[in-house]
């Protein structure tokens, strides 16, 4: 991969009924060069226009891929990556780092009713995960706008040790430190 490639990195922190979303634009390189940042409700479904807001914000033509950290932000505030993907025209790549045998039973253990049937279907319409070796560790994949493939190289591209791609590692770290200080 390109060193000047950008990826935009997005992760949660969240305490109470709001969560900080930071989206970070990093580089192959491992430089940073952006931040943005916006919140989303505990427990809500406004988690993808959120995301969506966040990266109109930055206004940067120059983010080629949009890597999020999970789907299921907030206490199950669900991110449609589909929609991100048709909102920002750019792939969007999700990873997780954990095995599961999915999210369905703890949505029916916390929904019920419309509440339920709304974060199913964002939930069932979401391309699968497909593990990825990444250096000594392992991360659970979702893309969309690119192949499965694709998402492999550009998640290794932007991990340079461990198992967390750069631009999720430093926006985990950015809104943790923006929730702190906001509360």
């Amino acid at each position: 991969m390109k060193q000047g490639v950008r990826a935009l990195g997005i992760a949660e922190s969240f305490r109470n009924e709001r969560s900080t979303l930071a989206g970070v634009v990093t580089r192959a390189s491992r430089v940073v060069d952006g931040f943005s940042f916006e919140t989303c409700t505990v427990g809500g479904l406004d988690a993808t226009e959120a995301l969506c807001t966040l990266y109109e914000r930055l206004d940067r033509e120059d983010v080629r891929y949009v890597m999020i950290s999970g789907i299921a932000l907030a206490w199950y505030n669900l991110v449609d990556l589909h929609r991100v993907h048709e909102e920002t025209g750019r792939p969007v790549i999700s990873v997780t780092y954990e095995a599961s045998d999915g999210l369905e039973q703890g949505l029916r253990d916390a929904f019920s009713g419309d509440e339920l049937a709304a974060r199913m279907a964002i939930y069932d319409a979401q391309p699968p995960r497909h593990e990825l070796s990444v250096g000594t560790e392992t991360v659970w994949v979702r893309s969309v706008g690119c192949s499965p493939e694709e998402a492999a190289e550009v998640v290794r591209g932007f991990t340079p040790e461990g198992g967390r791609p750069e631009p999720l590692r430093v926006a985990r770290l950015a809104a943790r430190a923006a929730d702190e200080w906001e509360n």
